[in-house]
């Protein structure tokens, strides 16, 4: 069975679940334009996922992918999250703020969160897919039982194979252009930064399992310089987020289609983990600190979050996690079915 088959859709993309951008209405509306409508649920716990999954099927009975994180979970440092949040005082104190006391831990890992994994095997949504890692055999097995076809994202060879032992059915080649989050299983280990069509063919190459491509992937030539390098489909996440149904706010939406999209940031300091984002604000003191200064994923993304806060109080909104990838000029402001016959109509 082709993986279109298998995923329940009728064209070769994915909408990439970008947390905070896909939202359920933008996923609903990508599955009845027959191609594979996503949300992520990693910053959310089991109750808000259920809810998420109900709305997208208020609106949708097609197959739908629900994406979860695997990170490690993290080991509080206290010395070096005051360090951190003396490092941002000064810009707390420019919007009459000051940053937080203390830092939490904001988002469950899926490793240890079993409310999520009976949330799922509940809804059973045909796609799980997973980021940052794989999550223990068990919940593997659990998920297959159930019927859902498993995804993980990879960055190298080493991971996709990893991925594949472990029971995945197909992998995503996420290149280094791609926005939002790195998928890399260990944020510490070297990076190969390898880019989409380099890990996409040698992925294909390698692997017994679909390959979906994804990173820098905006219209049809891309998608289709993407199957004709053997993958069965393309993610696309930076093209969805000027439709009118992404979760985008205006601010992220107006720094999307200014010159910042010509200059994408691979950055920690904004949750700890890298991630690649518009250059804003918050992106320009990231400059010259080192991936020791910063505290562990989501703990970071904690003060983040209130300097974001403390910012858009006074109007500003550019300290956001305006996540993109290198793609991101060739954005169209396009409802989603529009976007989607537009991308069917350009391919070949």
């Amino acid at each position: 069975m082709s993986l279109l088959a298998t995923l329940g859709i009728d064209l070769p993309i994915i909408q990439a679940p970008m947390a905070g951008v896909s939202s359920p209405a933008l996923a609903a509306a990508v599955a009845n334009a027959g191609a594979l409508g996503s949300i992520g649920v990693g910053a959310t716990d089991a109750d808000g996922a259920s809810k998420m999954i109900a709305e997208v099927r208020a609106r949708s009975n097609r197959s739908l992918n629900v994406n979860v994180f695997c990170h490690r979970p993290p080991q509080a440092d206290v010395a070096r999250e005051a360090a951190w949040l003396e490092h941002l005082r000064p810009q707390f104190a420019k919007f009459g703020a000051q940053p937080p006391a203390g830092l939490r831990e904001i988002y469950r890992s899926f490793l240890d969160d079993d409310a999520m994994l009976t949330a799922l095997v509940a809804a059973r949504p045909r796609v799980v897919s997973f980021h940052f890692g794989l999550p223990p055999a068990e919940r593997i097995r659990t998920l297959r039982a159930a019927g859902i076809v498993l995804i993980a994202s990879a960055t190298s060879v080493a991971e996709g194979r990893v991925a594949v032992s472990a029971g995945v059915q197909a992998v995503v080649a996420q290149g280094y252009e791609a926005g939002g989050h790195r998928g890399v299983f260990d944020p510490d280990a070297p990076d190969d930064r390898l880019g989409t069509l380099a890990l996409t063919r040698l992925l294909v190459r390698e692997l017994d399992v679909p390959v979906i491509a994804a990173g820098g992937i905006m219209d049809g030539a891309g998608i289709a310089a993407a199957l004709r390098l053997g993958a069965a489909a393309a993610q696309l996440g930076t093209a969805f987020i000027a439709c009118p149904e992404s979760g985008a706010d205006a601010g992220y939406r107006t720094l999307l289609a200014s010159d910042a999209a010509n200059h994408t940031v691979m950055t920690r300091a904004i949750s700890g983990r890298p991630a690649r984002c518009l250059a804003n604000e918050f992106t320009r003191l990231a400059t010259g600190v080192t991936h020791r200064q910063v505290p562990a994923y989501p703990i970071a993304y904690d003060a983040g979050k209130a300097l974001n806060a403390a910012a858009k109080a006074t109007g500003e909104t550019r300290f956001g996690a305006h996540w993109a990838g290198q793609g991101a000029p060739l954005a169209r402001a396009l409802p989603a079915v529009e976007l989607i016959a537009a991308l069917a109509d350009e391919l070949p």
